[in-house]
């Protein structure tokens, strides 16, 4: 069970935050570039995310 709480914890701070931030990104840039509206929103509400993640999901893997 120890290592799930680990997996888990690791996985939403360190993993997928990077991944999305990155993603979003890319997304920012590339529809600032090109005016395309939808991939800045998207890649600005993908970046955020990823800041908010390990706050919102933490403490439900690890049940604090």
């Amino acid at each position: 069970m120890a290592d799930a709480i680990i997996f888990g914890s690791l996985l939403y701070s360190h993993i997928l935050p990077p991944i999305m931030a990155f993603i979003g990104i890319i997304l920012l840039c590339s529809g600032v570039m090109d005016n395309k509206r939808n991939y800045t929103l998207a890649g600005i509400a993908i970046f955020f995310g990823a800041g908010l993640l390990p706050f919102l999901i933490l403490p439900l893997v690890i049940g604090s």
